[in-house]
């Protein structure tokens, strides 16, 4: 009877949680998983499943490889889940995905096309470089100020140039984005501030602020021709922590999220508020399941990154 009384939400991993290695026990053990490596090969023109398995970590940090390899891998394990397990179908009532991660969300949802996905990412993945390259920035994430603080800071520096809240992780953890110069001055208010941790990211460039308008708007062209349809269950936007639900707003949403905070402890907040209390994680990695702990630390989620683990939770349901 208790599980008939919960309410499931899939989420999805974004950019940073590649590692070498990632859906290789997958691809061994499932031929669902396969199919979805050697499509995406296909659609690509080059061996991504080589490069998840057993490439050099450089290699696979590159924006246009890792933001392809984090969505492939994740659907390879949600197609092993949807024929070996009962936990997708009906099971599953809204999805929500980091950054990169929506995109699988919308692929979870139906709303948009695994090929289209692939070819999307992976064209996304090189705007962005190409935004990084002419725009030079970087990140820097601020643990113990709150969001309030950090934005404050944010707004004292705007007239000097590009700086802004650009992940808010959690309500202890977000991140700012912008010209390294500001990003350096705000680290160093950040810490006068109160602020426990101040880390610079190893990412190329100033995501989710205005340096990457450009490859904003090159994106929201190639969404212009790209298939979308009414998803079947609800998937949260990061740029307003809110379910889109229409084609047109889905559009709108994913190539606005390239220059727009991405909220997702508010999007977090709301599926809690809207009485969702059970979370899967399903990708590489454990970013998401360690940011509930933060946001949330009485909900239950559980990972799902490896074979054992899929079946640790197949054989508890």
């Amino acid at each position: 009877m208790v599980k008939d009384m919960r309410k499931t939400a899939f989420l999805f991993p974004g950019q940073g949680a590649q590692y070498v290695g990632m859906g290789k026990d997958f691809y061994a053990s499932f031929k669902e998983a396969r199919e979805i490596f050697e499509q995406a090969n296909a659609i690509l023109g080059f061996d991504l499943a080589a490069l998840c398995f057993q490439g050099k970590q450089e290699e696979l940090n590159k924006t246009s490889v890792c933001q392809p390899a984090i969505l492939v891998n994740s659907l390879a394990i949600l197609e092993v889940l949807k024929t070996n397990s009962a936990l997708c179908g009906d099971t599953c009532h809204a999805a929500a995905g980091l950054s990169l991660g929506e995109y699988t969300a919308h692929v979870s949802a139906g709303s948009m096309a695994y090929q289209d996905a692939v070819r999307l990412v992976y064209r996304r993945g090189i705007f962005m470089q190409e935004a990084c390259n002419t725009n030079p920035g970087g990140m820097v994430c601020i643990i113990g100020l709150g969001d309030e603080k950090v934005e404050q800071l944010c707004a004292e520096m705007k007239p000097l140039g590009i700086i802004c809240a650009a992940n808010y992780n959690s309500p202890e953890q977000v991140v700012i984005s912008g010209e390294k110069t500001l990003l350096e001055k705000a680290s160093i208010l950040a810490k006068e501030r109160g602020a426990r941790m101040v880390v610079s990211l190893r990412v190329d460039g100033a995501f989710h602020s205005d340096l990457m308008s450009p490859a904003s708007n090159r994106l929201s062209e190639e969404l212009e021709t790209t298939p979308i349809s009414k998803p079947n269950i609800p998937v949260v936007a990061n740029i307003h922590a809110h379910y889109v639900r229409e084609p047109g707003e889905i559009k709108t949403s994913l190539a606005k999220q390239l220059n727009s905070p991405v909220r997702w402890h508010q999007s977090i907040t709301m599926l809690i508020q809207d009485g969702f209390n059970q979370f899967y994680e399903i990708g590489p990695g454990k970013t998401l399941s360690g940011l509930m702990k933060r946001i949330d630390p009485a909900q239950e989620i559980k990972n799902i990154d490896t074979v054992a683990a899929f079946e640790n939770i197949v054989k508890s349901n």
